[in-house]
């Protein structure tokens, strides 16, 4: 009976339903249809790209940050050839523009290592006792790189040295040598990490060596800097990894392989420099492809004391018992940045001084005022407790030989050996000298 009152209940309900009603209920379901369609195929589709590149966003972000930092570089560029005007000289040094660059997602990666020349405040001029190596990289790289008309009468004879490897001991200016020619040359200048060329996915490391050269192309006149280049080209060996071999053997192919030069002959406008303290280390084939090899060593007297020049030049300095000569003399054996550093310490000297001696008088720190300050005075160099081991050796030697004037100067230079100079200074220097 029960059942027999819900089938009454139920006609009587569908006799009620007109058409509009069921109108409505397809609207609804062909509706709900095309949602669940729409909301599969984005589900789809972000599975697929996720799958297919799984550092899309990665390499998203380095997109818009490799094109920033060209457009950097083309900044500059374009006021520097407002600055010089314009002639063929600036119309080599500008290249293409950024907006005509397509680049892929490695060469993006790559680019975020190109370097704008306003980000390195560091000049030729800032750079003491490396004159004539800074002349023969300004005749022999730059300007055939940026200007090639000059030397067109013997192209491709005169053109850019496909490398050039800066070699010496640490702290002699190698580095410092590659930033001002990353501030000065005009060219493009890719400043390679290590960690760049490194990828976890397999074969990607070689890709991001093609995309070097494929955006150094593009870019030319370029400049490819590898700092400790030995840890990335070293020699090959039998038992090292096949990753690491094969990327060694697709930069040389790169680099100096069938497609380096154009049709007529004219190698691509690209330089590779390089940078190290162990040579020896660096393959044979990579050393080949680097004509222009220029040592780096200690500095002489004459280097040394333009060293302290350019250091000292914004010093306050006690001219009554100041010796900068006898300085250049005692610093024997010391790189450029072993000086800097032995600057830093002596002009804390009086600092330091002063500071114990306000304390002492009870005055407040706020109170001090710096031009009260003394100048700086050649013992100065020589009261330090760490770090100036060769300079404290080489002013007692100084004292011992000379028995009148403790300031004595002595103009030529064959004592000089006498001096203490560390063992892997003289390892260097016969390396250099070899």
């Amino acid at each position: 009976m029960l059942l027999g009152w819900l089938n009454q209940a139920v006609n009587m309900g569908d006799r009620r339903r007109g058409g509009s009603d069921y109108f409505w209920d397809v609207t609804l379901l062909l509706g709900m249809t095309g949602l669940a369609w729409w909301v599969t195929r984005n589900l789809v589709s972000s599975l697929q790209s996720t799958l297919a590149d799984p550092e899309k966003e990665k390499h998203e972000q380095a997109r818009i940050k490799a094109k920033a930092n060209l457009q950097r570089l083309q900044k500059s560029r374009g006021q520097d050839d407002t600055e010089d005007g314009d002639d063929s000289a600036s119309s080599s040094r500008k290249g293409p523009h950024i907006e005509d660059l397509q680049l892929n997602e490695y060469e993006n990666l790559v680019a975020m290592e190109v370097v704008a020349p306003e980000d390195i405040s560091v000049g030729f001029d800032d750079i003491g006792g490396l004159e004539d190596i800074i002349e023969e990289v300004k005749e022999s790289v730059i300007y055939p790189l940026t200007m090639p008309h000059l030397y067109s009468h013997a192209a491709p004879l005169l053109s850019a040295p496909s490398g050039v490897l800066l070699y010496g001991p640490p702290g002699c200016g190698k580095t410092m040598l590659a930033k001002a020619v990353a501030h000065e040359s005009g060219a493009s200048f890719i400043n390679l990490h290590i960690s760049t060329l490194t990828e976890k996915w397999y074969g990607d490391s070689n890709k991001l060596v093609r995309a070097v050269f494929s955006l150094a192309r593009k870019l030319q006149p370029a400049i490819i800097f590898i700092d400790e280049i030995d840890a990335v080209l070293g020699t090959r060996r039998s038992g090292e990894h096949e990753a690491s071999g094969m990327v060694k053997a697709e930069f040389m192919t790169l680099w100096d392989g069938l497609t380096s030069a154009n049709t007529r002959g004219v190698p691509a406008r690209i330089c590779v420099l390089g940078a190290t303290n162990r040579i020896h280390d660096i393959d044979e084939a990579i050393l080949r492809r680097m004509p222009k090899k220029f040592p780096v060593s200690l500095p002489d007297k004459s280097q040394r004391l333009r060293i302290l020049q350019l250091v000292l030049k914004d010093t306050k300095t006690d001219t009554d018992q100041f010796n900068m000569e006898y300085l250049a003399r005692v610093t024997a054996g010391m790189s450029g940045s072993d000086i800097k550093e032995a600057c830093r310490d002596a002009a804390m000297v009086p600092v330091r001084e002063f500071i114990r001696e306000h304390k002492a008088s009870g005055n407040a720190m706020s109170s001090i005022d710096p031009t009260q300050v003394r100048g700086l005075r050649t013992e100065d160099f020589f009261g330090r407790k760490g770090g100036g081991h060769i300079l404290q050796q080489n002013h007692h030697h100084q004292q011992a030989k000379s028995s009148s004037d403790e300031y004595e100067d002595i103009d030529d230079d064959d004592d000089e050996p006498n001096v203490v100079v560390p063992s892997g200074s003289k390892k260097a220097s016969a390396e250099t000298s070899a």
